[in-house]
């Protein structure tokens, strides 16, 4: 393990995942969505940093976190829990998107660790699939990965377009998300294949009814990636989950409405 730290500030990388950590008080983890990276959670990491040590995460085969096999999300939970086992307390977890999904088994596999969830943007599953018609079709994933093979910069663009697309703070969440995108390098071709496998093959359902921790979903009423409808069918599946919706936000709440983002989070956070 290295280490780099400045007071209450440290980088760090534990079992292959790189983690930046701030702040004092009961611990919480950011865990981040697909082909991005930690440091988009820079804002809202600083402002939860003046009451929680706070660990930002970089997904593996993202940013600055080396790659795991088998690449799915009970190897991506198993390695974060190694990379954090210093931490003694009981954990607040946050997901957002792929991050979400990446929470709830991780919650499933640690129970006695993971106490509270924040799933933001988060589904089951991501795409249509049998009994559940809320996802985006396989065959618009299918393509998205064959555009990711050949423009992979311009595909990537697209994609962070996709993420605030509706939100009424779109153009300014664009620009930061744009300014952020490459900031840990580029992820590699592979990592991002892999973890758009995940995601096309990814279906929660069948473990939502075993995540016992405390839940709070949080959604953007415009996000066209992951529908209002399928937040609010997540939240009715989690056995003790509340739902909260912030109106005018699309896929990234956090950086395109933080004063709402952080009110939504009082009360459950400091439960």
């Amino acid at each position: 393990m290295s280490a780099e730290t400045l007071g209450e500030r440290a980088s760090r990388t534990a079992a292959g995942v790189h983690v930046d950590t701030s702040g004092t008080g009961p611990p919480i983890v950011l865990l981040h969505g697909f082909a991005l990276h930690g440091g988009l959670f820079a804002p809202l990491a600083s402002e939860l940093a003046s009451h929680y040590r706070v660990h930002v995460v970089d997904l593996p085969g993202h940013g600055w976190s080396g790659t795991v096999e088998p690449f799915d999300l009970a190897s991506f939970a198993s390695t974060i829990d190694r990379a954090l086992a210093d931490v003694r307390e009981p954990l607040t977890v946050l997901g957002w998107s792929l991050g979400g999904q990446v929470a709830m088994q991780w919650a499933v596999a640690r129970p006695a660790r993971v106490r509270r969830l924040i799933l933001v943007a988060s589904t089951p599953s991501f795409i249509a699939r049998e009994g559940w018609p809320r996802g985006v079709p396989q065959t618009s994933l299918a393509r998205f990965g064959d555009e990711l093979s050949t423009a992979y910069a311009l595909t990537l663009r697209r994609f962070l377009t996709l993420q605030v697309r509706g939100s009424d703070e779109g153009r300014r969440t664009l620009t930061e998300l744009r300014e952020r995108l490459l900031e840990r390098g580029e992820p590699s071709r592979e990592a991002l294949r892999a973890a758009l496998a995940l995601v096309t093959d990814n279906d929660l359902r069948p473990l939502l009814a075993r995540v016992r921790a405390r839940t709070l979903v949080i959604a953007g009423d415009r996000d066209v990636l992951v529908p209002l409808e399928s937040t609010r069918a997540l939240a009715m599946a989690l056995p003790d989950a509340v739902h909260r919706t912030i109106v005018g936000a699309a896929h990234a709440p956090f950086l395109s409405h933080p004063a709402a983002f952080r009110a939504a989070l009082e009360g459950f956070i400091d439960e």
